[in-house]
């Protein structure tokens, strides 16, 4: 068997799959999925179904009960799909783990956090093996464009989040296809664009805005106070309309709105080219915020539109320290955020909603622990 890198589950993770839809077993600390060995298995498919779930060393080895060939270990060598965490491994840093023909190194911690299954920020850089993920998951097929299956896959609510909330990495950090037709490049944005496009536009509306201002000092506090606006907006946009998985429509409509909102920056969650707002979608939400600003501020056109121009700087600042907190080595303070942001990925997506500052956080209680903490 060729090395690869595979997931570690836990025990609890193990048992869940205990069904003819998805049956798991072990040998020792290797998880195989012989879901499609049931109907085929010489002892029967009630056998294996007694033993889903659970350690299948010993049943193997007792020839009284069911004597195995060769082709039987063959059968499991090739459904290996992982490793289970057990309290004998979870002290030790590194385990070598035998698999047949070889040996695959694999570094084991206590705090692998079951709804991911990842322990620390570099497992979101690990390549994802495609076909064995597809058929371990029965999610989507990376190799395929994603938009169509999420939209024909049938998944329940429940389902879609528990697997869209676990980090794939897509060839090398590569952009797994969307849609795979001539809307693709809709869906692919580079950082730079966005300040090359909007910092001209906030420029040029600030330019208009300043003929209402007396002094420039009124103009610049006008500005800022928008700038200061964007920092609450990004939580509450993060938390509520990104991530409002608990009033998420149980259909196919609401699961695809939210893949395409953000179900796959979280699905893949280093795809460079997906990790600030295509110009489209930015243009969709930021016109009912122009509305909004000139009704709060009906009474005075100049001044909602510097306060307006100040909040899509900060729309730009956060979309610019998104990216580079995901890709770019970063000054001391910024690898803070880094570390903060990026378990937001790996550790718990019910928390950490802010990008740019942790500070609405720590005021709602939404706080993500260190990373620090977390190992």
């Amino acid at each position: 068997m060729p090395g690869r890198t595979l997931p570690t589950l836990t025990q609890a993770e193990v048992e869940s799959h205990n069904s003819a839809k998805t049956c798991y077993v072990t040998v020792g600390t290797n998880v195989y999925d012989v879901t499609d060995f049931i109907d085929s298995h010489p002892g029967g498919a009630e056998l294996i179904l007694d033993y889903a779930g659970k350690d299948i060393a010993a049943i193997l080895k007792d020839e009284d009960s069911h004597a195995h060939s060769d082709a039987a270990y063959e059968v499991l060598d090739e459904s290996l799909v992982g490793f289970l965490v057990t309290q004998k491994l979870a002290p030790s840093t590194q385990d070598q783990v035998n698999t047949g023909d070889t040996q695959i190194n694999e570094k084991v911690t206590p705090t692998i956090h079951p709804r991911t299954g990842m322990s620390c920020e570099e497992d979101l850089s690990k390549d994802t093996d495609l076909s064995q993920d597809y058929k371990t998951h029965k999610f989507l097929d990376l190799n395929r464009p994603l938009l169509m299956q999420v939209w024909y896959g049938g998944f329940s609510k429940e389902f879609y989040l528990e697997q869209v909330h676990r980090p794939r990495h897509y060839k090398g950090g590569a952009s797994a296809p969307l849609f795979g037709n001539f809307l693709e490049p809709l869906s692919l944005t580079p950082w730079w664009m966005i300040p090359m496009l909007w910092l001209p536009a906030v420029a040029y509306g600030t330019y208009l805005a300043a003929p209402g201002f007396d002094r420039y000092g009124t103009l610049a506090v006008s500005w800022l106070s928008g700038l200061l606006t964007w920092t609450l907006l990004e939580y509450i946009l993060h938390r509520f309309l990104f991530h409002l998985d608990h009033y998420l429509p149980d259909n196919r409509v609401g699961i695809t709105l939210h893949f395409l909102l953000h179900g796959v920056h979280h699905y893949l969650p280093m795809d460079k080219y997906r990790l600030v707002m295509p110009p489209t979608l930015f243009l969709i939400l930021a016109t009912p915020f122009w509305k909004l600003a000139h009704a709060i501020f009906s009474f005075n056109w100049h001044l909602g539109t510097a306060v307006y121009c100040g909040g899509i700087f900060g729309y730009v600042m956060y979309d610019m320290t998104h990216y580079f907190l995901h890709h770019q080595n970063l000054p001391l303070w910024y690898k803070g955020l880094k570390k903060y942001h990026l378990a937001h990925h790996f550790l718990d997506y019910e928390l950490g909603f802010g990008v740019t500052s942790a500070f609405w956080d720590r005021v709602f209680n939404t706080e993500l622990p260190t990373a620090g903490k977390t190992k």
